[in-house]
């Protein structure tokens, strides 16, 4: 005769497992603060604020392709609003503080957004990511041709300023520690995201599209909220891109830049939370290595080399690949 099951020891089993995840989490988590805090006194403050810059548009693209299915080949036109419209105000308007000049990047990064959802979220597939990388050389187009942008020169010694007026952030630890801050907000804010019911629904999408719509969902106005936040996060990256290198550049509009933002998220992880970080620190560090070494001629061939390899042979990214081991041997 079977026993009975007994649903309050199941439970609290459940719960007591949940719980021990949540503290291992929160112990990851805290090491990783620490590393991150104590990082620019062993690494040059520059280059971590590039990673974080970079790690930040990934998060943001993943937030559309890993979690809603949507492959946009447009999103170097988000960083390039956000670093054009940030680098023009805190060079024209010496009395505009930088937070400011931040924000109006990311508002224009979030309305030219709108207008590339409202245009493309009906088109699928390929029809949807041939729509937004020509809607992307159209930005690329208009900032060549215009003349305070600065054409083909780009923008040059955008001032940092001054954080409220207070800080000075031509200091490279203030500055770090700014955007360190701006970078974890807007992590924080994808995970709670990714995690609350409206979340669920994007994976939903993603999963099974005509599933969704047949529950009642009206997908294409959940699609442009998703298409709008991760646009708003893109410019904000390209804002703080634009304010530590003191330029904003047509290379953050080329398509090159929203193929590589791709390649990061498919290497780091597609789908999960910390594997866009992953794959642009290791994306930019690779970048980095090779141009320094008598492989610089031979970096985007490599790099190529590196996006066949992972779809071949490492779909689900390094933190995916990762995860699938803990699970599978300590699981």
């Amino acid at each position: 005769m079977t026993q009975p099951v007994n649903q309050t020891e199941i439970q609290k089993a459940i719960l007591e497992q949940q719980s021990a995840d949540n503290r291992k989490k929160m112990i990851l988590n805290g090491v990783l603060l620490l590393l991150l805090l104590a990082a620019p006194f062993a690494m040059y403050p520059v280059f971590l604020m590039k990673i974080l810059c970079f790690a930040l548009f990934a998060v943001a693209f993943n937030l559309l392709f890993g979690f809603t299915g949507l492959l946009s080949f447009g999103h170097a036109a988000f960083l390039a609003a956000g670093g054009y419209t940030t680098g023009y105000l805190l060079s024209n308007f010496s009395g505009l503080t930088t937070e400011l000049g931040i924000i109006a990047g990311t508002v224009a990064a979030t309305v030219l957004g709108l207008g590339f959802a409202l245009l493309s979220i009906r088109r699928q597939g390929i029809y949807f990511a041939m729509v937004t990388l020509a809607l992307s050389q159209l930005v690329f187009f208009f900032l060549v041709q215009s003349e305070f942008t600065g054409g083909e020169d780009g923008m040059h010694g955008i001032p940092r300023g001054h954080l409220f007026g207070l800080v000075d952030l031509s200091d490279n630890y203030n500055l770090y520690y700014f955007v360190l801050a701006v970078f974890l907000g807007c992590y924080l804010l994808v995970q709670r995201i990714v995690s609350s019911p409206y979340g669920q629904v994007l994976k939903a999408i993603k999963q099974n599209e005509p599933r969704a719509i047949s529950l009642g969902y009206n997908v294409n106005r959940y699609k442009v909220l998703a298409f709008v936040i991760s646009a708003a996060l893109a410019g904000l990256a390209g804002s703080l891109k634009s304010v530590v290198f003191q330029l904003a550049s047509l290379n953050d509009a080329h398509w090159h830049m929203s193929g590589e933002v791709i390649l990061m998220t498919l290497v780091g992880g597609m789908g999960t939370l910390l594997g866009p970080v992953v794959g642009a620190t290791f994306v930019v560090n690779i970048e980095y290595q090779l141009s320094q070494g008598p492989l610089r001629d031979w970096v985007d061939p490599i790099l190529g080399g590196i996006f066949v390899i992972t779809v071949l042979a490492f779909r689900s990214g390094i933190v995916g690949e990762i995860q699938k081991f803990v699970k599978k041997n300590l699981g």
